[in-house]
């Protein structure tokens, strides 16, 4: 069976917010990417969990990065290699599922609930991640993972609560996964067709403005 037609699930487990903390004793960051599971019902509107704090709104958060998604099989691959468990929200993800659909991509949509999220990036990962785990390189072991999670922008809004059951409908296909996305950060030099047809995908502003200057860089 085509997987744009293959009916896939996957299980909320986690409802993570965070307050705004200093990034570290004496600094003046202050950042929201602590984040706690949380029980009972979470209203999810446009731009993110409600009472959710983010701290720097120039590179995170907004209308189309409203919500980050992690996954408990990418924690406990992270808890082989790091030596520890790994607990919901530590990489700062404000939704925990269980698991991914195969090759998630951009305009894939994740039905929770009423809520619906559809996916428009991949995370990059930032220093911050790296003192928040304490391993200052551990940006370059986020990279080499290949395990970014996905960005996503809230098409309808609603509550939510650990325990709900999702429900994935699959994007275009010619759209790139998020996989691939993460990779074309990296690529160098980048290919021209693989930028040009990623425009074509409904990606976050930040990311589609980043593309448009490798574009136009040549």
């Amino acid at each position: 069976m085509d997987s744009s037609s293959a009916p896939s699930s996957v299980r909320l487990l986690s409802v993570n917010v965070g307050a705004l903390e200093r990034l570290a004793a004496g600094s003046r960051t202050r950042t929201g990417i602590g984040k706690h599971p949380v029980g009972g019902l979470v209203l999810c509107d446009a731009m993110g969990l409600v009472g959710d704090a983010i701290g720097n709104r120039t590179h995170h958060g907004g209308a189309d990065q409203a919500v980050y998604l992690y996954s408990l099989a990418d924690y406990a691959w992270w808890s082989d290699q790091l030596g520890h468990a790994c607990p919901p929200g530590l990489f700062g993800e404000n939704l925990t599922l269980d698991r991914w659909w195969e090759a998630p991509r951009v305009g894939d949509r994740l039905r929770l609930g009423d809520v619906v999220l559809e996916l428009t990036a991949p995370r990059i990962p930032c220093s911050t991640l790296a003192t928040r785990l304490g391993r200052g390189e551990f940006v370059r072991q986020f990279r080499q993972a290949a395990r970014p999670g996905a960005y996503a922008r809230v098409v309808h809004s609603g509550a939510l609560a650990a325990g709900l059951v999702g429900h994935v409908e699959y994007g275009d296909r010619q759209w790139p996964t998020i996989a691939a996305l993460f990779g074309l950060w990296y690529q160098e030099p980048r290919e021209r067709g693989a930028l040009l047809n990623a425009l074509r995908a409904p990606l976050a502003v930040r990311l589609r403005e980043r593309l448009l200057r490798w574009v136009a860089e040549g």
